[in-house]
């Protein structure tokens, strides 16, 4: 059962947050996403976090994001790729504008060829 309760209690934190990480594009970060409805990703455990790929920092609060998997997909919403040894899956179709004050640790830098293929496979999607 989902805890959206806790989640909310978390929120609270989030929001009060005084620290701001300013990251870069290509960056993978834990990212407290939350407890989300239907079939939006959700996070894990007690931050409610997942990795998330900085697609585009729009400014030092608000990025584009795309949260990754190691539960490995196929099909066009989806870009399978190395991370730091292990696959990875970029969950193309559940990226969205994210604020700085949810991300955690800094886990690493993507290669800039699969940085760019994720781009393209993004734009694919979207049509645009």
């Amino acid at each position: 059962m989902k805890d959206f309760d806790k989640w909310n209690e978390l929120k609270k934190e989030l929001e009060a947050k005084k620290k701001i990480v300013v990251p870069k594009e290509r960056e993978v970060y834990w990212a407290s996403i939350g407890e989300n409805i239907g079939f939006e990703q959700n996070g894990k455990g007690n931050i409610f976090s997942r990795p998330v790929l900085i697609v585009k920092r729009f400014s030092k609060n608000m990025f584009f994001g795309i949260p990754l998997s190691t539960q490995i997909k196929e099909g066009n919403f989806f870009y399978t790729f190395t991370f730091l040894e292990q696959h990875s899956n970029a969950l193309l179709v559940q990226g969205r504008i994210f604020d700085t004050k949810r991300l955690e640790n800094r886990l690493g830098m993507i290669d800039k060829s699969d940085f760019e293929n994720i781009k393209k496979s993004l734009r694919d999607l979207l049509n645009v």
